[in-house]
């Protein structure tokens, strides 16, 4: 039995860096991540920025906050833990977050005390921006 020649693709299992330098150019301008990012980016969150008292340690914003629950939700994942775990392994989360890695607690904390009594609005906003976006 005579041997082909095979050859396979080089798999850089060790580099230094796993993504490019710029983590967007691996996600399609009409994915749908870019459009939560772009509807988020329109919502009114004075309400929510309100619930912040200033003072003691830095927050994680709350724009950055919505846009992983809101692109989450579209996606099924409703669990914290589910949720904190993307954004250390999938691309879209990490992009949308700009890498930032909440914890569970963290994201917990944001749903049930800052959206307290706010999401309902939250989301009819968003359907409406969305309908105006065709």
């Amino acid at each position: 039995m005579k041997r082909r020649n095979v050859v396979f693709k080089e798999q850089p299992g060790h580099q230094v860096v796993l993504f490019p330098q710029r983590i967007g150019d691996r996600i399609p301008e009409d994915h749908p991540v870019r459009l939560v990012d772009r509807v988020v980016d329109e919502l009114n969150i004075d309400r929510i920025l309100a619930t912040y008292k200033g003072g003691g340690t830095s927050s994680y914003h709350p724009r950055m906050l919505l846009k992983v629950l809101f692109y989450a939700y579209l996606n099924n994942i409703y669990s914290c833990r589910r949720i904190a775990r993307a954004l250390e392994e999938n691309i879209h989360f990490i992009w949308l977050s700009g890498g930032s890695t909440p914890d569970f607690r963290t994201i917990n904390d944001f749903r049930s005390r800052r959206l307290k009594n706010q999401i309902q609005d939250l989301f009819a906003e968003l359907v409406r921006l969305l309908n105006r976006l065709g």
